[in-house]
């Protein structure tokens, strides 16, 4: 990941901490984890997980690509105006 320079987003375990910790120098630099990076990725992941819910966005029916992304913008219209519709 580092090669790619792909950011770290998951925090790092507390056992894996304390371990570097005790290690000292030979344990490596920290990760450098951002907490707002890390809501941020929670909340596409849980709109991700909502999307699946509806049957054709899960197992991806459709042939061709811009009918799926039509299936998929209508999901999140039908997931975006459903607080308003009681």
């Amino acid at each position: 990941m580092r090669r790619r320079l792909i950011k770290h987003t998951i925090p790092e375990r507390n056992d894996q901490r304390a371990n570097r910790k005790r290690r000292g120098s030979a344990g490596g630099r920290p990760t450098g984890f951002d907490t707002t990076v890390c809501k941020r990725r929670n909340e596409v992941e849980r709109l991700i997980n909502r999307l699946k819910n509806y049957r054709a966005v899960a197992t991806r029916s459709d042939k061709r690509t811009y009918v799926f992304h039509g299936t998929v913008t209508v999901a999140a219209i039908r997931l975006w105006i459903r607080p308003w519709t009681g």
